[in-house]
């Protein structure tokens, strides 16, 4: 360490210098020290080292820095704050090789980072071996589409259930994305259902083309699965005593409106849903269930039109009026041009229309 101590007494000079060639030269001999005696330091010792490097960076060039990371990215005992430093360094250049491969950065570190930096920042911790569940949340948050690519690919990285879920909201019409989630060694079965869940037909035929023949069996048991729960869901019997007499008392108390509509189909209430959409809309009830169950959407949206709802609220309706199937991502935009181009007229009228040819069939 006696060389350490002599180039400590450099230091000062270096960094009051308007020589970026001296401080450049001087960097490089403390970092060619360090790795020299690297594998001997301990801790107390490293901190030395950490120290006389974190001066040195805050007054070193682009370059200078992009080497220093390059360096130090792969040590298991590289100084801890340098590398924070370059870690959160604004050029990408200098933050990628730390971000990628050092493992002195914290859980704390890569959320704080991921939280506040760059796409480019978050693209680079997305490529890391190994990601805990709490650092995707934030990469799948404020990522973009690479981002999110990279995530799916990694085999080291962690998802919670919230994490999974909103990646598989964006999988759901992106057929790369949905094979790079499918492909994944291990992915549970339940986990493997809900990304096809959310599929368009178009991406599920994508996934049984291109995926390997054990992913093949394990998709198509899983649409199986959803195809038979999606039966029973549509063909259960449902009770709707005691979601009318809710609605009944909210509509009293001047509570029943869009907006509590919106929330009991956020909340996957089908009865309740159901109930307040036939009190908005004065339909019987049994007569709107039938509206919901059925696989084309014109007559439910002629329904939502009728009673004023927005398409937002229309679009809640569609998406969880089956709790194990989502509409095609295709068939909700024809819903939506049906909805936007009927007129509230128009759809109040044959809404009624309707109505007399239901009341015409039960008394024939």
């Amino acid at each position: 360490m006696a060389a350490a101590i002599s180039l400590i007494s450099e230091l000062e000079d270096a960094l009051h210098s308007s020589s970026s060639e001296k401080r450049l030269a001087t960097l490089r001999r403390v970092t060619d020290l360090f790795l020299n005696e690297a594998e001997r330091l301990n801790e107390q010792q490293i901190a030395v080292f950490d120290d006389v490097l974190v001066h040195l960076t805050q007054r070193i060039e682009l370059k200078a820095r992009v080497e220093l990371s390059t360096v130090l990215a792969p040590l298991a005992n590289a100084p801890i704050e340098v590398v924070r430093r370059l870690a959160n360094d604004d050029e990408i250049a200098v933050a990628h090789p730390v971000l990628t491969q050092s493992n002195r950065l914290t859980e704390s570190d890569l959320v704080e980072i991921a939280k506040s930096k760059s796409q480019e920042h978050l693209l680079a911790i997305s490529g890391r071996s190994s990601l805990s569940e709490v650092v995707t949340d934030v990469l799948v948050e404020r990522g973009d589409h690479k981002v999110v690519h990279k995530l799916a690919q990694n085999s080291g990285a962690r998802f919670s259930e919230p994490g999974f879920t909103s990646i598989i909201g964006s999988a759901a019409c992106d057929g790369e994305l949905a094979e790079k989630l499918a492909s994944r060694v291990g992915l549970p079965l339940p986990m493997l259902r809900q990304l096809l869940s959310r599929a368009t037909d178009l991406v599920c035929s994508r996934l049984l083309t291109f995926a390997s023949l054990e992913q093949r069996g394990q998709i198509q048991q899983a649409l199986m699965g959803i195809s038979n729960e999606v039966e029973r869901e549509a063909s259960k019997p449902r009770d709707f005593s005691a979601s009318e007499r809710l609605v009944q008392q909210l509509n009293s108390s001047e509570k029943l409106n869009e907006k509590t509509l919106a929330e009991f189909a956020a909340q996957h209430k089908y009865e309740e849903m159901t109930s307040a959409l036939a009190l908005l809309c004065g339909a019987p009830v049994e007569f709107v269930e039938r509206l919901m169950r059925n696989i084309h959407t014109l007559g439910l949206v002629i329904a939502c039109k009728s009673a004023k709802l927005s398409w937002q609220t229309v679009r809640e309706i569609l998406q969880f009026r089956f709790s194990h199937h989502s509409i095609p991502e295709q068939e909700l935009e024809e819903a939506k041009t049906t909805f936007l181009v009927l007129s509230q007229a128009s759809a109040q009228r044959t809404f009624r229309f309707m109505l007399v040819q239901e009341a015409a069939k039960k008394a024939a």
